[in-house]
């Protein structure tokens, strides 16, 4: 009963508090000439999705021994110029930060919502989803990165792949209708969000879970 009664709170709160050494860094990031009016996905996130996602996560980093005060999810299925990377507290479901942040590009010219295309493979460029969690940081062509454990089958060549997280000028502080630059497969992210990402993961006595998954590959349409 718990559960259910935290989990119909999640919904309503999070609506409401939305508002308020590796070869991989060697690698430039794609950049596209995109018709700002090009559908990229949707601009804003489902919150009751958001929440369900959230409820499988608590119980996943109790199982795993993760920090189970914060977790960090990115939903590729938005459009990428829009906020689709969030640090959600566990115990009410507020978002405490929000930011922008890649996909991989894979050897395509682009990759359009619905069309994405995600793989696990060495050298496919592309983004793998799947739960990570967060290793140690380092500094590396762009600054400060930090390496990332893939959890699951889908991304377990992650750390072998040099999926990083680590932060790019290409990738600006604002939210914009034009589309986002993309990675080789790195969730990228701008360096002022990587910094207050940088405070909550070195806070962090145990490996934070992040959570990287495609909304319009679960058979959620917004």
């Amino acid at each position: 009963m718990q559960k259910c009664v935290f989990r119909l709170l999640a919904v309503g709160l999070l609506p409401f508090f939305a508002t308020c050494g590796y070869s991989q860094d060697n690698r430039p990031l794609s950049y596209f000439k995109v018709s700002n009016t090009v559908y990229d996905g949707p601009t804003r996130p489902d919150f009751a999705f958001l929440s369900e996602k959230l409820w499988e996560a608590l119980d996943y980093c109790e199982e795993k021994d993760l920090n189970t005060e914060a977790v960090i999810f990115i939903d590729l299925g938005l459009h990428s110029g829009y906020h689709r990377c969030w640090v959600i507290r566990c115990s009410d479901g507020v978002i405490r930060y929000k930011g922008l942040v890649t996909h991989g590009s894979g050897k395509e010219e682009w990759l359009p919502v619905g069309q994405r295309k995600y793989s696990n493979d060495k050298g496919s460029l592309l983004s793998s989803l799947g739960k990570y969690k967060t290793g140690k940081s380092y500094y590396g062509q762009y600054g400060l990165a930090y390496k990332l454990h893939g959890l699951e089958s889908s991304n377990s060549n992650a750390f072998s792949r040099a999926i990083v997280l680590h932060g790019h000028d290409c990738v600006p502080k604002y939210e914009s209708p034009a589309p986002l630059c993309q990675s080789w497969g790195c969730p990228t992210v701008s360096h002022d969000f990587l910094k207050i990402l940088q405070s909550v993961i070195d806070a962090s006595e145990r490996p934070l879970l992040l959570w990287i998954f495609d909304s319009t590959k679960e058979g959620y349409r917004k």
